[in-house]
């Protein structure tokens, strides 16, 4: 018998990997999260928008807020795929997509995170999994504003769209290829 987890065993995981796009739709597909929601986080000024951000001036980067069920996956496997689906070696960039905003960075809300966050990235370094250094920022959470409402499943809705079409259909690919255990049914 499967056990029902309850609404105070899930947990969030707030991730920064360029595009909040892509991030989302792989995180959508993910066994054992609940849901994933595009946002803002790190910076200085209060309700940002996706323009301002886009500026560099407000400091935050793209997020998703990812909320998860940690009987069904942890926390650690949220990181290794995170890590997977985006440069976590490229300061203030993924591909084209330039800026702070775009930088890679985790956001953890409790010290249990920020340990597993620092393990993971030695462990990768350890392995030298990637050929230049990480430099993915590990920050605690503030506070997280979601994006406007067209950014929320933008892949769903647009998926011949050629952003969509030629840079988060690969990555979710990737992530179906490599992680098929990990899909939802």
């Amino acid at each position: 018998m499967t056990e029902v987890p309850t609404a105070s065993s899930k947990e969030l995981a707030t991730l920064a990997g360029g595009c909040f796009w892509c991030l989302e739709a792989v995180f959508d597909q993910v066994n054992g999260v609940e849901s994933v929601e595009s946002g803002y986080m790190g910076g200085g000024r209060p309700n940002p928008t996706y323009e301002a951000v886009c500026s560099g001036t407000t400091g935050h980067a793209e997020v998703v807020q990812v909320t998860f069920d940690p009987t069904r996956i942890s926390y650690r496997e949220i990181l290794e795929i995170f890590f997977s689906i985006h440069d976590p070696t490229t300061l203030n960039r993924q591909g084209n997509d330039v800026g702070t905003q775009y930088r890679s960075a985790i956001f953890y809300h409790s010290e249990d995170q920020k340990t597993v966050a620092d393990a993971t990235i030695a462990t990768l370094t350890d392995q030298k999994i990637f050929d230049r250094p990480i430099v993915t920022q590990v920050s605690e959470a503030t506070t997280f504003y979601v994006a406007e409402p067209y950014h929320q499943e933008y892949f769903v809705r647009n998926p011949s769209q050629p952003y969509c079409a030629y840079l988060i259909g690969p990555k979710v690919a990737k992530f179906r290829q490599h992680f098929l255990n990990k899909l939802k049914t």
